[in-house]
């Protein structure tokens, strides 16, 4: 019996996944397994039973990656789960910078009680035109699950679009369509672009570059969208040149109080996932995620370990070791193996920077010596025996 535990509300159809062989318990003490949303889980103590942690949704920043790595913890995300949904409201904030929209619906609220409303709203109009978006240039930055729905969706509502990704995947250049120019450097996008969205993982790298710099070589009157971090913009930048009129609207989805009431700016409170569709797709990809680990050893999109997959366990016994990724390991592994007679009839490792994951599937169920004396070599972090 497997048991596992929310940090959040998880959509029950992810947890309808859960079999008969899993409990649902109230604290994350003997859990075998977490989910989670929102939950801040770097201030909390997790228990040793924990062998896995699955974020319903694409970021981790709630999650304490390193002690996890060092525990033997896998980490999961579920990666373009909620593409669908973010990709909407982009083109959503979009089509609301175009136009004055907002400022439109505003000024008829505030015009309830005036009986000729009709004519005077005729007089107004023009104050809350704007532009189409077709025929626009559109430059997207990170042309990952996210970045490439919103790529093709563009090009079908008639905009040139120009994609920078040094790192695209192969799945990825497979899914984007022919007509999106890919574009080498980003000093071409920021120069020949109206709109701009970021679509990249916060990193070292990536913080705050949106910043002075980068503005400076824009458009004057570019639109900038940021439904991924805040941190990845230099808020402080934009917000002053917002104010010079060297870019026409900022639309993101992360209310702060640097951009919270900034003039033309279009602040969302955090909806890109908030749909019904995307907190389902996200919890049914972390609950199966949870479930092939568990059962069978396999990890797919883990954070902090690598892919790895032997298919179903069919064997009398299959281990599954997290480890650091140094020399010496599998020698040890199948020396002490082998020293109690237990023959290997499959086995796979793979690495992922300072860290390993190996399966071995036995013909013998290994014994409690075997099992202490693999997890007494060092760098060796957790053992879990799967079947």
């Amino acid at each position: 019996m497997f048991q596992y535990h929310c940090l959040n509300p998880i959509s029950e159809k992810g947890l309808a996944l859960f079999t008969e062989k899993y409990r649902k318990i109230d604290s994350m003490e003997n859990a075998d397994a977490i989910l989670v949303r929102s939950a801040k889980m770097t201030e909390m103590q997790i228990p040793e039973s924990v062998a896995a942690i699955a974020r319903a949704g694409a970021g981790v920043n709630n999650i304490p990656i390193q002690e996890c790595s060092e525990k033997g913890i896998v980490v999961f995300n579920t990666p373009g789960a909620n593409a669908n949904g973010v990709k909407e409201l982009v083109l959503a904030g979009m089509l609301l910078a175009s136009r004055d929209i907002v400022g439109g619906i505003e000024w008829v609220e505030r015009q309830k009680d005036v009986p000729d409303i009709g004519k005077l709203a005729e007089k107004k109009k023009k104050e809350f035109a704007g532009c189409e978006i077709s025929g626009k240039k559109l430059g997207i930055i990170g042309l990952g699950a996210i970045g490439a729905q919103v790529a093709n969706a563009a090009v079908h509502l008639g905009m040139d679009v120009y994609g920078y990704d040094p790192y695209i995947s192969i799945e990825a250049a497979w899914n984007l369509s022919r007509s999106i120019r890919h574009i080498e450097s980003l000093d071409e996008i920021y120069a020949e672009c109206d709109y701009i969205t970021v679509h990249v993982p916060l990193l070292d790298s990536t913080r705050k570059m949106i910043n002075k710099e980068a503005i400076e070589k824009m458009k004057d009157g570019v639109v900038i969208l940021n439904f991924a971090r805040d941190l990845l913009v230099d808020e402080e930048a934009l917000v002053e040149s917002l104010q010079k009129g060297k870019i026409k609207k900022y639309v993101t989805d992360f209310a702060n109080p640097i951009v919270a009431g900034a003039p033309n700016t279009l602040v969302t409170p955090h909806l890109g996932a908030s749909t019904e569709e995307a907190e389902e797709n996200c919890a049914f990809m972390a609950a199966k995620e949870l479930r092939e680990f568990l059962e069978n050893g396999r990890i797919r999109n883990s954070v902090n370990f690598p892919d790895c997959d032997m298919g179903t366990c069919v064997a009398v016994g299959r281990l599954a070791i997290t480890h650091k990724n140094i020399p010496n390991m599998i020698r040890q592994f199948t020396q002490i193996l082998g020293s109690e007679n237990l023959n290997i009839a499959d086995m796979t490792n793979k690495s992922k920077g300072g860290y390993a994951y190996t399966l071995i599937d036995l013909e013998n169920a290994a014994s409690k010596k075997a099992l202490d004396e693999l997890r007494a070599i060092e760098g060796v972090s957790r053992i879990r025996v799967i079947c």
